[in-house]
């Protein structure tokens, strides 16, 4: 079952979540920028953004266990199952 399909692409769950994943670091530059330029809570609430992407990616490195990715491979098709269709 695929939800986006686009011709010859496709999206799975481990691309969205790494689209998800540079789209919340934008979002903290963007909120450091506006921190540095005077707004302290910005500052610190990229500060706080940016140490809870870190504590995820750092208990899915060592565990291979990730919330995020659970949750998106119950919506789209992880991508292995997405180069087994495409093989087929």
């Amino acid at each position: 079952m695929r939800l986006i399909s686009f011709e010859g692409f496709s999206m799975c769950a481990e691309k969205i979540q790494r689209l998800i994943q540079a789209s919340i670091l934008g979002f903290v530059l963007g909120l450091a920028g506006m921190g540095i330029a005077g707004e302290q809570l910005m500052l610190q609430m990229a500060f706080l953004l940016q140490f809870g992407m870190m504590a995820i990616l750092v208990i899915a490195g060592l565990t291979g266990w990730c919330p995020g990715l659970i949750m998106l491979k119950k919506i789209f098709p992880s991508c292995e199952e997405s180069t087994k269709d495409k093989n087929n």
